[in-house]
């Protein structure tokens, strides 16, 4: 389908969810759970984590492009460790964002956060009707791999001691969020989304083809957010999904990507918003850090990965 065509089918999707009739008041308020996927593994995988091979160690010479290709000879600037990061929702009802601004004059929009009213109820379908306004908000991004609104700090990757100590941290700063593929327990969570007319199923129906207002730099509402059982991820060789370890010595380290790391967006549970690896770092030689002329890259070794967790220990 092309992409204007998908935000046209989008679009109408999103329009019905206005003719769902109003909740009653004793109807409960159903919260996302948003879960930090096995870093490195692509969207969904359903086998053992330490066996993903969804990152990669990539030597750059140019080290303003977010997304440089990856050279083995030449004026080595930096070297980087990219990963795929995912984030799920496995919570009861959907993860959902409204963004708005009141005229193009403003660089970015306000974002507020809304929620479904009880099981197959209703789901605000503006940002005047979302019911939390959020700490976050939305920013037109022109780059040509990107050219759409993106979600600021949704999410945070950080290269660890494994004593806590945050060695590097991500310079990556906005997400746009659909449901990109099913998790691999959907057919376990009481609340996922099935194939039907009820409202969940079409916001499922707009989320799985959003586009965060793709090529509309004077948009002013933009739609994000990722339904219950279905998750968004982040390929290891798009802009940004990589953490600069040039002057990193050699040594174990934990890689750590967080989903809301200041918990300005409401879910049910924050005990899972973490995931990490424990990665090895050895430089050439055997040598303690990186040599004054780069030639090869680190080996970086794939040690433990920890679902779920900030920490990776043995």
């Amino acid at each position: 389908m092309k992409a204007t065509a998908r935000f046209l089918a989008a679009a109408g999707v999103l329009a019905l969810l206005a003719t769902t009739p109003p909740a009653q008041a004793a109807t409960p308020t159903l919260l996302p759970d948003l879960r930090q996927a096995p870093v490195g593994c692509p969207g969904g995988w359903r086998g053992d984590p330490k066996e993903c091979t969804a990152w990669d160690v990539c030597m750059v010479t140019d080290v303003n492009a977010p997304n440089a290709p990856c050279v083995t000879s030449g004026d080595i600037k930096a070297v980087r460790l990219r990963f795929t990061s995912s984030e799920e929702n496995i919570g009861d009802g959907p993860l959902l964002f409204y963004a708005h601004r009141d005229s193009t004059l403003f660089p970015t929009m306000s974002v507020r956060q809304a929620f479904q009213n009880g099981v197959h109820g209703p789901i605000p379908d503006s940002y005047r009707a979302a019911q939390k306004p959020s700490g976050t908000s939305a920013y037109y991004e022109p780059a040509p791999a990107h050219m759409h609104w993106h979600l600021l700090n949704f999410e945070r990757f950080q290269l660890r001691t494994l004593s806590g100590s945050a060695v590097v941290s991500d310079r990556k700063n906005g997400f746009c969020l659909g449901d990109r593929y099913d998790v691999a327990d959907k057919t376990s969570l009481a609340n996922r989304v099935h194939d039907d007319d009820q409202p969940e199923a079409r916001l499922h129906q707009f989320l799985i083809y959003n586009m965060c207002g793709h090529q509309q730099p004077d948009a002013t509402d933009v739609t994000e957010g990722i339904s219950v059982g279905s998750g968004d991820d982040y390929r290891y060789d798009v802009d940004f999904q990589w953490l600069d370890i040039t002057s990193v010595a050699s040594g174990v380290y934990d890689v750590v990507n967080t989903v809301n790391p200041d918990r300005t967006l409401i879910e049910k549970n924050y005990d899972n918003d973490s995931s990490s690896i424990a990665v090895s770092v050895q430089w050439p030689g055997g040598a303690k850090g990186a040599p004054s002329k780069i030639t090869a890259p680190p080996v970086v070794r794939l040690l433990r990965s920890c679902p779920g967790s900030g920490t990776c220990p043995n």
